[in-house]
């Protein structure tokens, strides 16, 4: 088969490896019919993220239809359309039983595309099938599934819910790529007063207004006196960190109002200053993690019956042999305007937004 792989910091390559085959009786083999790049790759790709070991297949995220599953699998069968999750759950942990799937002590957790050779590629192996993967919906096509994957559970959990938005706040998101768009449509599941929109990028700025943003700020204005303009004086109940740089979270902590919480989402990697000597008094609350995809389940419900609105958080569309171009946009969206790119195998094109039920 055909594989976007990792040669090392800066280095891919779209290239034939061999097919993966069951290793365990609760496995599954997925072939991948709708797939997409996250930022977490890019970070990878920049020697981020070190337990990536040059040779690793990327991809954290797709759909697909199941071709194999071990002897152990129960709940899915050869043929099923479904959603490959970007966590990976063994189930019976201690932390898996928590329902904090991301942090699984089993051989789950994220570990496709991180520990083990992940869904950018024609097939892809799929530990814990069971806990692992979600059948899919008629009615829910291919496009809008494969954001069920990563962007929107990781923007509800680790940001919305973490953050703790409630009715009436004032929600400041930093950073309008797929993560802080997604988390400015979930968080309005919970009727905040204003959402405020942080980025440098116009075409970003402009897509956060599009999609419901009250006021999308860039790096000319003064950011924090504007939000304290707009909540008398106080700063934003709740701040989300959606880029994952120091001078974006420290801008966050900066923003938030005495007794607010900040919401970390963005990958890390360099060092970020904790300023405690301005924070200690101020009763914040800062929050961390890895999404766990407990929320799932509900998020692809909401999705079916037409509560959860996505609007056009897909820019680009390619092929999946298409792999290296796909990367060139997404990489460049200054240039390309790339907001979440998707790939499709040839049967994945054709229920790319099929809505069949």
């Amino acid at each position: 088969m055909k594989a976007l792989v990792y040669n090392g910091p800066g280095q891919r390559s779209w290239r034939e490896v061999p097919d993966p085959v069951l290793q365990d009786p609760e496995d599954a083999i997925v072939r991948v019919d709708a797939v997409t790049i996250c930022g977490t790759d890019l970070h990878i790709l920049k020697g981020d993220v070190p337990a990536v070991q040059a040779g690793r297949i990327l991809g954290h995220e797709a759909v697909g239809t199941i071709t194999a599953v071990g002897t152990g699998v129960r709940g899915v069968a050869v043929g099923d359309r479904v959603l490959v999750s970007c966590i990976t759950s063994c189930g019976r942990c201690e932390y898996c039983r928590q329902g904090r799937y991301g942090q699984c002590l089993g051989g789950g957790g994220w570990i496709l595309g991180h520990l083990i050779d992940g869904t950018q590629a024609e097939l892809v192996r799929v530990p814990y099938a069971d806990r692992s993967v979600y059948k899919l919906p008629d009615d829910v096509g291919n496009e809008d599934a494969v954001l069920l994957a990563d962007i929107l559970p990781t923007s509800y959990e680790v940001g919305v819910l973490n953050g703790n938005v409630s009715p009436g706040d004032t929600v400041v998101i930093v950073g309008a790529g797929p993560i802080g768009l997604a988390a400015l449509a979930t968080s309005k599941l919970f009727t905040p007063a204003r959402v405020v929109v942080v980025d440098a990028a116009d075409s970003r700025r402009k897509a956060a207004l599009e999609r419901g943003a009250d006021l999308a700020l860039g790096p000319d204005e003064d950011v924090e006196a504007k939000v304290r303009e707009l909540t008398g004086g106080l700063g934003a109940d709740v701040a989300i960190e959606a880029v994952g740089v120091p001078a974006t979270f420290e801008l966050c902590t900066r923003l938030v109002r005495p007794g607010g919480r900040v919401a970390n989402v963005g990958v890390h990697g360099a060092p970020a200053t904790l300023h405690l000597e301005d924070l200690w008094i101020k009763n914040v609350t800062i929050t961390t993690g890895l999404v766990d995809t407990f929320s799932t389940p509900r998020l692809l419900s909401m999705l079916a019956a037409g509560r959860l609105q996505l609007p056009g958080l897909i820019t680009h569309r390619f092929g999946l042999a298409e792999m290296q171009d796909a990367y060139d946009v997404f990489s460049t969206p200054a240039t390309s305007g790339a907001l979440k790119v998707a790939l499709f195998s040839e049967q994945g094109f054709e229920r790319a937004n099929a809505r069949l039920g």
